[in-house]
């Protein structure tokens, strides 16, 4: 097959499509043709496509300072976001940060700053999860194709453990049985710096972690010297309908990472932490080229001026009534036997695709991306089987287009074959 454009074949496209322009929720491809947008980049568009305050942010720093780089010199788009970071953070101890490219960036730079502050490597993470594709995260991941596939032995101590939660139906005991074999199984618990977690799993399903263990997780780290890191890439600037996922867990972690919706599409992250965590570590050890470039940082900039707005609260918490209404309608009606439950909270929320008879399916999941793209919606599949549809629509979407896009999404559920020979 030629390879039209150059590009690698170890990317997996979910949609065969070239895009050309976005606005809100909408997206157009190269032939005009307009798709609802319920995949947001991933995430990365909280507040939608263009978002006029954005752009205006980009437009008007690029006209002054495209870049410096921090370890050179400061500039103000920095020391102006940083501050707004750290106080936007529900976490009662002062706090200090940094800017990164990415998400994955973050990660690694985290597990940097654990190394150096508790002395110790090792690592704890969940099954399902997903921290990044760089060498050190990946081997965070919960799962390993693809992401540790041909990779062989990966750097680091990391042991994982079931992810406890009201949306999957491991409990608590099954993963505090788990934690307390790795301290007496696999290594002494003097050893491991970290436990990483996201509240809400991005990857694995848009599952919530069962708060009475994440409550539990938080003693057990403050007893034995652990750092308690939430991965907030994917849960955060108000995707759950709050700006941080964690808050619904009533903890506070020591250090949070962050990316995706935090310019509104442009690539910036950051590892933000309590003071005694983040500071006093060996000079130069941290940063990086492009880490926190005015740009995205005026990006950024904007995105939390978009937060202040009530506005936004509001249409995330009418999508989530929108979204569960429909659902339990769809149920009461019978729409589909593959119709099984709705996952996460707040406008963070997937839909669990399982048969009564035949479980789960990546040909139906298939099936229902493709159907969907065809009648304009565009949809991104999750979860360990690829059996959760993850909705990721701007929290800013107009309500009639919300509902278009739900009605797309019941037409294609509606048609599936009840038999999986005939899909």
């Amino acid at each position: 097959m030629t390879n039209l454009y150059n590009v690698t074949d170890a990317f997996n496209m979910v949609h065969p499509l070239t895009l050309i322009k976005g606005k809100n929720a909408v997206v157009w491809d190269k032939d005009d043709k307009r798709y609802i947008d319920f995949v947001g980049g991933i995430g990365v568009l909280n507040f939608g496509h263009c978002h006029p305050k954005i752009v205006d942010a980009i437009h008007q720093q690029a006209s002054n300072l495209i870049h410096y780089a921090y370890n050179a010199a400061g500039h103000q788009p920095y020391q102006t976001l940083m501050p707004r970071l750290c106080e936007l953070i529900p976490i009662n101890t002062p706090l200090s940060g940094m800017l990164t490219n990415c998400g994955a960036e973050a990660t690694e730079n985290a597990l940097k700053i654990t190394r150096i502050k508790t002395g110790r490597v090792g690592a704890i993470a969940f099954d399902g999860g997903f921290h990044g594709r760089t060498l050190a995260a990946v081997n965070l991941n919960g799962k390993v194709a693809p992401y540790k596939t041909g990779l062989g032995p990966l750097a680091g101590s990391v042991y994982h453990i079931p992810f406890p939660s009201p949306d999957n139906g491991i409990s608590d005991q099954q993963a505090i049985e788990a934690l307390d074999r790795i301290g007496t199984v696999e290594t002494d618990i003097n050893n491991i710096g970290a436990i990483i977690m996201e509240p809400v799993q991005g990857e694995g399903g848009f599952q919530m972690m069962s708060k009475s263990f994440a409550q539990y997780l938080r003693a057990f780290c403050d007893k034995h010297g652990i750092l308690l890191i939430m991965d907030e890439i994917q849960s955060g600037f108000g995707r759950t309908g709050t700006p941080f996922a964690f808050t619904h867990l009533e903890i506070e972690p020591d250090l949070i990472l962050l990316g995706k919706s935090i310019a509104g599409g442009l690539p910036l992250g950051a590892v933000i932490g309590k003071d005694s965590v983040m500071n006093g570590l060996p000079k130069g050890s941290l940063g990086g080229t492009y880490s926190g470039n005015p740009v995205a940082c005026a990006a950024a900039n904007a995105t939390l001026d978009i937060m202040e707005e009530g506005s936004v609260w509001e249409s995330a918490k009418a999508y989530e009534q929108t979204l569960v209404s429909n659902f339990e309608s769809w149920k009461a009606e019978g729409v589909s036997n593959w119709l099984h439950k709705l996952t996460g909270i707040g406008a963070m929320r997937g839909i669990e695709l399982r048969h009564p008879r035949h479980g789960t399916s990546p040909e139906i999941m298939t099936k229902i991306l493709s159907e969907a793209r065809d009648k304009g919606l565009l949809l991104m599949p999750s979860g360990k089987y690829r059996h959760i549809i993850r909705l990721l629509p701007p929290l800013t979407i107009e309500p009639e287009l919300l509902q278009q896009g739900l009605d797309i999404l019941k037409q294609v559920l509606s048609a599936l074959p009840d038999e999986l020979a005939e899909v």
